[in-house]
């Protein structure tokens, strides 16, 4: 007679792996914003943001970006910064703070954007042509759409240079950092798909470039965040041991490793007039 079989649960488990509700969620908002904060600024240079413009942050996470924007527009522009939980934005700002869900919530205020921006937000919503939807149903006619999500199974090492057990260890932690991913819901392929997801939600003139950050205080500062942030559920998960993370924790802390992340995809488009 064979064994039974262990009940398969018909409900995934997609709740969001990194929650802003978790204490490090806001030094992982600093160093984000160490890394990445000139690359999308640069893109809002280069789509003309300014004076006058209404802007939408969807899934703010912290303040960075949503100030960068009200300062571009200035008090005759506009900022809205949404996430699930706001509790990282600042309401006293120069921009409007809302609760709001990209994928369950109708868009704030439809075709009235000039800038749609989310930044590492799809990458864990599982229904991303809903929320690209609700994204572009906020633009004007003429308003761009600017996502930025990361590849990690395009470069999915911690240590490009493994070199040795520390490397080799860094590494491992990483497939397991990804398997919870997984797991939750997550898309480790998608910013590779963004140029063909944003032409196939109806947008013109799209186009999409990359950046690869090697090294450096924020890389490290961010691994470790990340780490300590989800080391219950690695556990939990038998995906790795305290001795393995203390000993990660400790080669991040002493600088031995050049850590990186995976490529950061930008691609922006724009609605039909």
């Amino acid at each position: 007679m064979s064994s039974p079989q262990p009940a398969v649960d018909p409900s995934p488990d997609h709740r969001y792996l990194l929650d802003n509700a978790r204490v490090q969620a806001g030094e992982r908002f600093t160093w984000l914003a160490r890394l990445f904060d000139g690359v999308t600024r640069g893109h809002f240079d280069r789509l003309g943001v300014s004076a006058g413009w209404r802007c939408w942050e969807v899934g703010a996470g912290g303040t960075s970006v949503p100030e960068a924007l009200a300062a571009a527009v200035g008090p005759t522009g506009y900022v809205l910064a949404t996430d699930i939980n706001p509790a990282w934005l600042d309401p006293r700002g120069g921009y409007e703070v809302l609760r709001h869900d990209v994928v369950a919530d109708p868009p704030p205020q439809p075709g009235t954007f000039d800038l749609v921006h989310a930044r590492l937000v799809l990458v864990h919503v599982p229904d991303r042509a809903r929320a690209l939807a609700t994204m572009v149903a906020a633009l004007r006619p003429g308003g761009w759409l600017l996502i930025e999500d990361a590849d990690t199974e395009l470069q999915p090492l911690a240590c490009l240079d493994e070199i040795g057990p520390a490397q080799q260890r860094a590494n491992r932690l990483r497939r397991a950092v990804r398997e919870l991913m997984t797991r939750r819901g997550a898309e480790l392929r998608f910013g590779r798909t963004l140029p063909r997801a944003l032409r196939a939600a109806g947008l013109a003139d799209v186009e999409a470039s990359g950046c690869f950050p090697v090294g450096g205080v924020a890389c490290d500062r961010l691994e470790a965040a990340t780490v300590r942030m989800v080391r219950a559920e690695l556990l939990a998960a038998g995906l790795t041991d305290d001795a393995e993370i203390d000993a990660h924790l400790a080669a991040v802390d002493a600088g031995e490793l050049d850590l990186t992340l995976a490529p950061l995809i930008s691609a922006w488009g724009r609605r039909p007039d």
